[in-house]
């Protein structure tokens, strides 16, 4: 048997106590108590200890091996969180405060740096704090954060502005010699484009205006929201000369005419509108209509409030607006 000074520190300071209190000066000392936890749990145990310090006393066969006819001891590796300080005490990391769910930056670098190369792209469906996104940004990796609850506003936008302006000295900042620089884009998830009326019946929301309607359609249709300064039925248009054009209006069958008119033998049209006569959809063989709700309630969802999310393509924003946001 030898001393080892991995004792567990609960027992040993109450034995160190014993000890004092006791008066007793023995060299070694032994104790019997039952532990709660481990291989021993729930029966009588004995441990010996040495000297004031209370050194405790292992038994060989239990701390070691023999491999080969050579005798190796078997060291208590621990936790990653136990060897690794940088894994503790982040409470202040980032600027912003997240109780008892805050990541450490060290830890993400360690997995980003794992699996993925500078310029690669990192997702993290559930920012929270913003960690996974600064510790990406700065390790010069490219990222998408998405946050459904506030923690978007009051934590990541603050918390990567720091980082983008060179405020941040917390985290792996100074690792990674940081220095600020940087920027990202920020979206909002539109209303639902689908709801339903008093009836039960599916119909387009009042929160939709007519060109993000148009938007709104022709993306979750596959075609390229684009439209066309001088045909006002090129709204949007996909591969081999196919066209969307989405009305709020009543379509009827002079209107058709009209429009076919103009859509050359070549060219293919898909008109989604609120409501159209009977039998326009058979007119022509290269103008296809749909009622907006249809054509568009398989490729959406409504009246959900989770990460569900069919998400068709990334809107097309202003500079400005992406500053506002």
């Amino acid at each position: 048997m030898f001393r080892t000074t991995n004792a567990q520190t609960s027992i040993r300071t109450r034995v160190i106590e014993f000890r004092h209190e006791k008066g007793i000066t023995d060299s070694i000392l032994s104790i019997e108590y039952v532990p709660r936890t481990g291989k021993n749990r729930g029966v009588v145990y004995e441990q010996f200890y040495k000297d004031d310090i209370c050194n405790l006393f292992v038994w060989l066969r239990d701390t070691s091996e023999v491999i080969d006819g050579e005798l190796f001891k078997k060291d208590l590796q621990g936790t990653y969180w136990d060897m690794n300080a940088a894994m503790k005490n982040v409470t202040h990391e980032g600027g912003v405060s997240f109780p008892k769910s805050k990541k450490p930056e060290q830890l993400v670098r360690q997995i980003i740096e794992m699996t993925t190369t500078p310029g690669e792209l990192v997702l993290d469906s559930f920012l929270g704090s913003g960690t996974t996104a600064a510790a990406a940004h700065k390790l010069g990796r490219t990222w998408i954060g998405i946050e459904l609850g506030e923690h978007a506003y009051t934590h990541c936008i603050p918390r990567l502005k720091r980082v983008i302006d060179d405020e941040d000295r917390t985290g792996i900042t100074q690792d990674v010699d940081w220095h600020g620089g940087g920027g990202y884009k920020f979206y909002e998830l539109a209303p639902s484009l689908i709801e339903k009326d008093k009836y039960g019946n599916p119909i387009i929301s009042d929160k939709y205006n007519p060109m993000m309607l148009i938007a709104a359609v022709a993306k979750l249709n596959g075609y390229f929201f684009a439209p066309d300064p001088d045909v006002f039925w090129k709204q949007g248009h996909s591969q081999d000369k196919s066209y969307i054009y989405v009305t709020t209006a009543y379509l009827d069958a002079k209107t058709l005419d009209g429009l076919a008119a103009e859509v050359s033998p070549m060219e293919h049209l898909l008109i989604c509108a609120h409501a159209f006569d009977t039998g326009l959809s058979l007119r022509y063989e290269n103008i296809q209509v749909r009622k907006i709700p249809q054509s568009v309630l398989d490729k959406c969802e409504y009246g959900v409030n989770d990460y569900n999310l069919n998400i068709v393509d990334i809107p097309e924003v202003d500079e400005e607006d992406c500053e506002d946001a």
